[in-house]
């Protein structure tokens, strides 16, 4: 019964286009909001928050990224892991080579580089869709990890590829305890949340759409392709690329070309598959499963009684992955995020029947 918008009248069109136009889901945003920014950091473990926290927020961050060209724009990407690449050594380099570069500047200007690459290489969308897009995203990977991998340049000529950064601080404040990058990255995701939310509401995020949906018609009515696809690709790259930054400063702090493989790539795509495509929401519970599946692989069995090796495991994390693939394309193509929304119809309905 607390969950209907009975008495909640819309006077104006702003009110009507709120993003949480009904007041619990505003409330609901809000304490939420507040909670992660304020209990968790006092009551959360060094180790949840290494192994659980910052992960979910930042590949959260990156599924988000993905969602928007994905899911929204609907371009098939598998290159995802490589434009991390592309903004977590950018930043770096920004970072490194510039004295006195504060960190979050560094970040973003690593997202603005990956915003040129993947731009770049969202060219060939204008001609080719599909799984010849696909294969396009896919070289784009192969690409930037080779690159990487043999300009030394790119690593600040360290032999090995190996990066690392370290004395992190933003206005000040040192960004050195497991509470302190929780909450950076806590920031950084609330704004392109809110960002990205806004933009798949107006009319970038309608073209993006009709593209979806059948380009020929989207075309046929004044959408320009060239815009709308290029336009996904670059808000998308550089949300990917400041994740990518982010996973290597925050969350790695020393890391390598191997960090962001083509297995980064596929994990993001299954998180918005898993999650739904084309919903906000949908990235966040997408990276809140691949997150917690392994760890819960590795202790439930001991939690019943039943060790496991971790070879054995590693296997059933991708079958398990597999199998869920499977059944949300077949049962529910939109994923986790359109079971919540059929919760919380039924929910509103609630006790009469639907």
């Amino acid at each position: 019964m607390l969950y209907r918008e009975n008495g909640q009248f819309k006077t104006s069109y702003a009110s009507d286009q709120q993003i949480f136009p009904i007041a619990q889901d505003r409330l609901g945003i809000l304490l939420l909001v507040a909670f992660a920014a304020t209990v968790v950091p006092m009551l959360a473990s060094e180790y949840i928050f290494r192994a659980i926290l910052i992960p979910f927020l930042i590949l959260s961050l990156a599924a988000l990224g993905l969602n928007i060209l994905v899911g929204y724009c609907g371009q098939i990407s598998l290159g995802t892991g490589g434009f991390m690449a592309v903004g977590a050594y950018a930043a770096y380099n920004f970072f490194v080579r510039i004295d006195g570069m504060p960190v979050v500047p560094a970040l973003l200007l690593g997202g603005v580089c990956s915003t040129v690459v993947g731009v770049l290489f969202g060219i060939p969308s204008l001609r080719i869709k599909g799984l010849y897009l696909a294969v396009a995203t896919l070289a784009a990977q192969f690409f930037i990890d080779w690159s990487f991998l043999r300009i030394k340049w790119f690593t600040n000529d360290s032999a090995s590829g190996s990066v690392s950064v370290s004395g992190l601080q933003v206005l000040g404040l040192p960004i050195d305890t497991p509470a302190a990058k929780y909450l950076f990255c806590l920031a950084f995701l609330c704004v392109f949340a809110l960002m990205a939310k806004n933009l798949v509401r107006g009319n970038v995020g309608r073209e993006w759409m009709a593209m979806r949906d059948m380009d020929v018609a989207a075309s046929v009515i004044g959408i320009r392709p060239v815009q709308a696809k290029l336009s996904a690709f670059a808000v998308s790259s550089f949300i990917v690329g400041v994740a990518g930054g982010l996973w290597g400063f925050v969350h790695l702090g020393s890391w390598e070309p191997a960090a962001f493989s083509i297995d980064r790539s596929f994990q993001l795509l299954f998180m918005i598959i898993i999650g739904g495509l084309g919903s906000i929401m949908g990235s966040f519970f997408g990276a809140a499963f691949i997150v917690i599946l392994p760890i819960l692989l590795n202790q439930i069995p001991a939690w019943l009684g039943v060790p496991i090796s971790t070879a054995t495991a590693s296997h059933l994390e991708y079958m398990i992955f597999g199998a869920l693939i499977v059944f949300f394309l077949i049962v529910e193509p939109h994923g986790l995020a359109r079971l919540w929304s059929i919760a919380k119809e039924k929910l509103r309905l609630w006790p009469f029947p639907h």
